[in-house]
């Protein structure tokens, strides 16, 4: 899976932009496990991965398509990553007990930092990347992985750094708020050209191109969790 610091950076950018109505919700929700803040509650939804809820992670799309997205295609009953999200939002923004939406709260913080993982809405050709074998600084490694973390634990200047950047004042633009639409772009992404390495070796400069779009997915994650939240927490009184 990805590394952990990425999904909780994304949710704590997220967190510093929530309106005081849906912040108060979401605190309401997390205080059912005392301790608990959204950005440690960020991975959970990879630490209790199943069979049943593996596909909620990513969307495959058929390589030399458009990149549309085709829920009775791609996500049959919703297993999908799309579908995942908003199945959860919806349980989230109900009146169900708060222990069920807090497991949606954590489903939703971590899997929209996982739709805008490129890969997540990769190609079923190679299992979005998986298949795709790759040397990458100094070890055998394949190209999801090198999306999910090997860019982050090689990036110039650290972790911290890419932190920074995540939390930084992102263009006012978020696009839709509109989860296909995500998946779209993670897909049109894929498909530019110089994405997949033409060899299987990670070519020179690659990171240096690169590293910019996976910190502006990461900014777009946070912006766009920020604002999913504060649409569909805190306007109903509980």
């Amino acid at each position: 899976g990805a590394v952990p610091a990425t999904a909780s950076a994304v949710a704590k950018a997220a967190e510093a932009r929530l309106t005081p109505a849906a912040r108060a919700d979401v605190q309401k929700l997390l205080a059912l496990e005392p301790g608990a803040t959204l950005s440690s509650i960020a991975n959970w939804a990879d630490e209790t991965r199943s069979l049943g809820t593996a596909q909620w992670h990513y969307l495959n799309f058929a390589r030399g398509g458009d990149c549309r997205y085709d829920a009775a295609r791609q996500c049959l009953e919703g297993r999908c990553v799309v579908g995942a999200i908003e199945r959860q939002l919806e349980l989230l923004a109900s009146a169900a007990p708060g222990e069920e939406r807090l497991v949606a709260l954590k489903y939703v913080v971590h899997l929209v930092a996982d739709v805008h993982q490129p890969l997540h809405g990769g190609f079923a050709d190679d299992r979005g990347g998986n298949d795709w074998q790759l040397q990458a600084f100094g070890r055998g490694s394949n190209l999801h992985q090198l999306w999910d973390s090997g860019l982050i634990r090689n990036w110039p200047g650290g972790l911290a750094d890419l932190r920074r950047r995540v939390a930084a004042e992102p263009a006012p633009e978020t696009g839709p708020l509109h989860p296909p639409a995500w998946a779209e772009q993670s897909c049109r992404i894929v498909a530019g050209e110089g994405f997949q390495p033409p060899a299987h070796v990670l070519p020179e400069g690659y990171d240096e191109r690169w590293n910019p779009v996976l910190a502006q997915r990461l900014r777009e994650a946070a912006q766009r969790l920020a604002a999913v939240l504060n649409e569909r927490l805190g306007a109903q009184v509980r």
